[in-house]
């Protein structure tokens, strides 16, 4: 199959037009009517992830955040995205993006953190206002109810997190959850007003943390971590589509925090 069969089957699922404004979700280097040898899964496109795909015969590179943010003046090697893009050129390697696409898409990211989290009752926090189908955050209910220490244990252990930043625990019961992968401090308000007992998500700066100790918790377990399953949700989607296509999920870990 072609190259641009698989981007197809991973667009039909999230469509380019639900990526936010800011994104640059896509095709990021390569020729879409190339044979694909064979598809990687990453969250982050790295020089390892590439030798990692060279190694394996593979000239697709399916990743959830973009290599290409900004516009490039030159392309010297410099930086680790000027080295990435040549190192794919060179060896044919396409590589495509599924970000907020993938995010605001039903069944996208949040979903995939809901169903590990194990919630029932799922639906969008923020739907769309222009009518189609998709959102930002997800809502939904925990089948029983648990106290904050434990939902928050639990939590840790489900994203293998090294350390997890809430604030004041109140002995609140835990029985709906809002959250949103990666960094999505700003959907607390419509978390708090959805009447959620709890908003989880990758990254809540210091000042964001203020104001709500006799509200809602809030729970930031890191941007990776939060959105670490992307990879099989990739995977389940060019399963499904193209049982045949070799496809695997990077063993390089592409988190670029270190914990002590």
């Amino acid at each position: 199959m072609k190259i641009k069969e698989i981007i197809d089957a991973l667009e039909r699922f999230a469509p380019l037009p639900l990526q936010d404004g800011f994104d640059n979700a896509g095709l990021q280097t390569g020729l879409t009517g190339a044979e694909a040898t064979g598809a990687l899964l990453c969250l982050e496109v790295t020089e390892a992830v590439l030798d990692e795909a060279i190694a394996q015969g593979f000239n697709l590179v399916v990743a959830h955040h973009p290599l290409l943010f900004h516009a490039m003046k030159s392309l010297t090697g410099r930086t680790e995205v000027e080295r990435c893009v040549m190192k794919a050129v060179c060896n044919g390697i396409a590589i495509y993006a599924a970000h907020t696409n993938l995010d605001n898409a039903p069944g996208g990211v949040n979903f995939k953190m809901a169903e590990k989290i194990g919630l029932k009752n799922v639906h969008f926090l923020q739907p769309r206002e222009d009518g189609k189908e998709g959102g930002t955050g997800i809502i939904g209910d925990l089948k029983e109810v648990e106290t904050e220490t434990g939902f928050l244990h639990r939590l840790k252990k489900t994203f293998e997190a090294a350390c997890l930043m809430h604030n004041r625990l109140r002995g609140r019961e835990i029985r709906t959850v809002a959250l949103c992968g990666g960094a999505g401090a700003f959907l607390i308000p419509q978390a708090e007003k959805a009447g959620a007992d709890v908003f989880v998500t990758g990254e809540i700066k210091y000042h964001e943390f203020q104001g709500h100790d006799d509200g809602i918790l809030l729970a930031s377990l890191g941007h990776f971590e939060s959105e670490q399953y992307t990879v099989e949700l990739l995977e389940s989607i060019l399963r499904e589509a193209y049982p045949q296509l070799p496809a695997k999920r990077t063993r390089v870990n592409t988190n670029p925090i270190k914990y002590l």
